[in-house]
């Protein structure tokens, strides 16, 4: 989930795995860098099209045009998707997804077993795997991964989840990892977390303030070496030519950051960036006035996220103890589901993603099938504002003479909402809403803010609009909703999305995770979505498609995920950018082992992927290198 962040303090140094720099997280002013950034002719990271970049043997580049920053370049404190799109393309993982249909393919691992009780996994490590300094990728960087986030709760911050379960892990050889956990774990294929060279991760002193963003080439294994980074202003990566999976096309890729998206979409059209994202993705207008433009093909396919209104159930942390100015009228379920029975989900599909998207109702995207689920028909909360305004009475608050809600004190009902200000969906949402909770009786005050982390970690809000990207594996964005993933201190950042913390959600969570039979753990998983929506504390508007852009005289090729109609960025792995060919006849560069361990489906493995540059540009301001919940785009 992206939380923006604008605290404005420096953090304690500590050593840079990518060669012994102090690390620290910084300040910096970002409004002046970012606009000579822009000014044309500069030789930065940011013009590849400057006689610098010329002059570089003709390298090819690729520049995407993004809508967001990123928190954190170290794997253990990344939340946010572009943040974690790029650790994917800086660190292999145990295991991956097939492109075409997302089963489980061989990672850093080549092939797994488990014992026949299910708690002891073992793991054969590939022995064709070099981290970018020369040393080999062993089991031993792997064992201290995870043992470092098993001990050290700054290394659990980002995907701490995953370990809680876990009881050893040793390596007893340099191609054999065992994990033994505490009891069955069904998520022991789909570990989601870059694995890292602990030659060069065990100098950091503290993990939970090293951003790993200081010296660089950073050491890694994925198909990309990250190579430079300013904050808000560039990620720099280049191909790793040694991947095991085979050599990239693309030498560079730029990802720029545009706050205004129209500005986007006008870059594209001049060929000034190779592909647009959008914030989280274009606007119909935007990808209709691109339809049918010359060189530019637009991808429109189901997408892996949902788009929804998050209530704030009192903010409190892993103790009890409560903090923030949520309104307690939310604490009454009849309220919540008031607010949401007076929500027209086909309005704004209809209206403001004019059909690129798909009414929401469970926390699963229609996308991932086996989870997907609906609500039976007497459990819907259905449009229906006559029954809301009957919850509002039954739960106390009735319209007075002028027509608002008042409670026993007298008081109006009205809320402060949460919005991304680069987010056109939460600003078009946002007026219905006024509107039609307005006839309840109801007001709402719209907060559309570049940085949402301070208020939403403070839990100094009512409402906001929130949105995850979901995995295939879907453990990760469910337990976020865990009393375990509460913060252990007021205001302090955590796993949590909300402050959501419900026993039965947590025991069918308990159950789900330790389920192996497919069947079985979907319906847990599905029974775990119908409690989240009994309880009104999230209410799932929509799921958005994934509308993107490119230029075809600048990309021949790109892998979508899933193959047959999916989205380019922000994929459950990195074929997307692996698979991209150059326009213009770049030489392909093809490895025997290219299309070895399945690949990523289809024809994926014989392609080549790309050196990347990433550059993310910020307008103004001064911001944290840390940050969260910038736009409705999210973590992986």
């Amino acid at each position: 989930m992206s939380r923006a962040d604008q605290y404005g303090r420096a953090l304690p140094a500590g050593p840079t795995p990518g060669g012994g720099a102090r690390g620290r997280f910084r300040l910096v002013a970002a409004a002046g860098v970012a606009a000579l950034s822009l000014t044309a002719g500069l030789a930065t990271p940011l013009s590849p099209t400057t006689a610098t970049a010329a002059a570089a043997d003709k390298e090819t580049t690729l520049t995407v045009a993004l809508a967001q920053s990123v928190d954190s370049l170290s794997p253990f404190l990344a939340t946010r998707l572009v943040s974690t799109s790029v650790s994917r393309l800086m660190y292999d993982f145990l295991t991956n997804y097939d492109a075409k249909d997302n089963h489980v393919i061989p990672g850093l691992a080549t092939k797994w077993s488990a014992s026949k009780d299910k708690l002891t996994w073992t793991y054969e490590i590939r022995s064709n795997s070099k981290w970018s300094d020369g040393e080999q990728a062993t089991a031993e960087d792997a064992a201290w991964t995870f043992n470092k986030m098993m001990t050290d709760e700054g290394a659990a911050t980002a995907n701490g989840s995953f370990v809680t379960n876990f009881k050893k892990v040793t390596a007893p050889s340099k191609d054999k990892l065992v994990i033994e956990l505490k009891k069955p774990q069904a998520t022991m294929t789909a570990l989601d977390v870059p694995i890292v060279p602990k030659h060069v991760w065990e100098k950091v002193n503290d993990l939970s303030k090293f951003n790993n963003d200081q010296k660089f080439p950073i050491v890694g294994n994925g198909p990309f070496i990250l190579t430079g980074y300013k904050v808000d202003s560039y990620v720099k990566l280049k191909a790793n030519k040694d991947f095991w999976r085979g050599s990239p096309k693309f030498d560079n890729i730029v990802f720029r950051y545009y706050k205004d998206q129209d500005a986007a979409v006008a870059a594209l059209r001049k060929g000034e960036v190779s592909f647009v994202a959008g914030s989280p993705a274009l606007t119909p207008a935007q990808a209709q006035s691109l339809k049918g433009a010359p060189d530019i093909k637009v991808n429109d396919g189901p997408g892996r996220r949902f788009y929804a209104i998050a209530t704030n159930p009192g903010a409190r942390t892993k103790d009890g103890k409560k903090f923030g100015t949520g309104d307690p009228s939310l604490l009454n379920e009849k309220v919540r589901h008031a607010l949401f029975m007076a929500v027209d989900r086909k309005t704004i599909v209809d209206r403001v993603f004019q059909g690129q998207a798909v009414e929401g109702a469970g926390y699963i995207p229609p996308r991932f099938g086996d989870y997907a689920w609906q609500p039976s028909a007497d459990q819907e909360l259905k449009y229906d504002p006559k029954g809301a305004a009957k919850l509002l009475d039954e739960a106390g608050y009735k319209k007075n003479g002028d027509g608002k809600r008042v409670g026993k004190d007298g008081k109006p009902l009205s809320y402060r909402m949460l919005c991304h200000a680069t987010d056109p969906n939460d600003r078009a949402v946002s007026k219905y809403l006024q509107e039609w909770w307005g006839d309840l009786g109801v007001g709402l005050k719209v907060d559309c803010l570049d940085n949402v982390t301070d208020p939403w970690v403070a839990g100094d809000y009512d409402l906001a609009f929130d949105g995850w990207s979901v995995n295939p594996d879907p453990d990760f964005v469910l337990s976020i909703h865990t009393c375990a993933a509460l913060p252990t201190k007021p205001k302090a950042v955590a796993a949590t999305d909300n402050f959501i913390c419900d026993k039965k959600y947590d025991d069918l969570y308990d159950k789900q995770l330790a389920e192996y039979d497919p069947a079985k753990r979907a319906d847990l998983v599905k029974q775990m979505e119908s409690r989240l929506y009994d309880t009104g504390y999230m209410n799932v508007m929509a799921y958005p498609n994934a509308v993107e852009a490119y230029r075809t005289d600048q990309i021949k090729s790109i892998e979508t995920m899933p193959t047959a109609a999916g989205n380019i960025y922000g994929q459950d792995g990195y074929w997307s950018w692996w698979s991209a060919v150059p326009a213009g006849g770049a030489s392909s560069g093809a490895t025997d082992n290219a299309s070895s361990d399945s690949g990523s489906g289809s024809n994926t493995g014989l392609w080549i992927g790309i050196g990347v540059v990433v550059v993310l540009l910020v307008g103004g301001g001064v911001f944290f290198g840390m940050r969260r919940r910038a736009t409705a785009w999210d973590r992986e």
